[in-house]
């Protein structure tokens, strides 16, 4: 049987960290999710200043992985983007309540991951269900 790629434990930490900045508490009654980047954004000054740097964490994770500079230019504009929107009194503080650009960025390391790995996934796929096949005539 042929071995699966695991996935890297950078990307392992890049999905636990946006996890816990975008996604990390459900809101009770209405179950939307929210996350840490919001809640340290209400801190005046130095709130998104923190959430930069968290969210600069991601992306050297992804750099670390060997991602390409144009993903790399992607993922920053997330955070310029993110950082833009909340640096806008009141109306940025809800606003990084809904845009979620840790996921976004993570969304985009998986799917980079993915592609660089999918002739190992789809033989490991096709040998491990030949393998159950066998299985099933014995």
């Amino acid at each position: 049987m042929t071995s699966s790629p695991q996935i890297p434990h950078n990307l392992q930490k890049a999905q636990r960290l946006a996890n816990t900045m975008d996604s990390a508490f459900r809101i009770p009654g209405i179950g939307y999710r929210i996350g840490l980047d919001g809640i340290i954004g209400l801190i005046p000054g130095i709130g998104d200043v923190i959430t930069v740097a968290i969210a600069a964490r991601i992306v050297h994770l992804g750099h670390k992985m060997g991602m390409s500079k144009a993903l790399i230019s992607k993922m920053l504009r997330n955070i310029v983007l993110d950082f833009l929107l909340g640096a806008v009194p009141l109306v940025g503080d809800v606003a990084d309540f809904f845009f979620k650009a840790n996921k976004r960025n993570v969304k985009a390391m998986e799917k980079w991951w993915l592609s660089q790995n999918e002739q190992d996934i789809r033989s490991n796929t096709s040998a491990q269900l030949d393998e159950w096949e066998q299985s099933q005539r014995t």
